[in-house]
């Protein structure tokens, strides 16, 4: 069993709650807008750390961290961006490639909105964590937690870190 914390959009933010929940996990991964170095190494320090980059990050964090990662946990089948969209409404840039070889979790970030779908025509599961920084139009600052062991991807529970306060 593998204990997962999803998070996105921290826009080079990091604080404590963070923090605390990134050392309970067995993994950490990143749905994009990192925002820093920074930010990265220290949850990298943390666990083992997976991450995309988004589109506020900079050319050094994008030779870093790639637009798609696509991996195996356990026996679950995973794939990262972090401008996915979602169930009928997929990104133009990744619609094709999820219809032709669907993974069993697809996960994105960039709308700044938690989301967690079934994709009945797909047979996968989406889920964007919302966004834990500081800088965006949300209002509470979320992450995702959640388990997988084997093929089941299970105890998924939403992390509220509080209201969105102006940097």
């Amino acid at each position: 069993m593998t204990k997962i914390l999803l998070l996105s959009d921290t826009h080079g933010y990091l604080d404590e709650p963070i923090l605390k929940y990134a050392k309970q996990a067995d993994e950490i991964w990143h749905a994009g807008d990192i925002g820093t170095f920074e930010v990265a190494d220290k949850l990298a320090a943390l666990k083992p750390f997976k991450a995309v980059h988004g589109n506020i990050d900079n050319g050094l964090l994008q030779q870093e961290f790639p637009l798609h990662q696509r991996f195996l946990c356990e026996e679950v089948d995973v794939w990262i961006t972090h401008i996915g969209g979602y169930p009928n409404r997929y990104s133009p840039k990744v619609k094709k490639s999820i219809q032709e070889d669907s993974p069993n979790l697809f996960i994105s970030g960039h709308s700044h909105i938690l989301k967690v779908m079934w994709d009945k025509k797909l047979n996968l599961l989406h889920m964007n964590p919302g966004a834990c920084g500081k800088q965006g139009f949300h209002q509470m600052r979320t992450m995702l937690r959640f388990e997988i062991d084997g093929k089941d991807i299970k105890n998924l529970e939403v992390i509220e870190l509080g209201k969105r306060a102006a940097l």
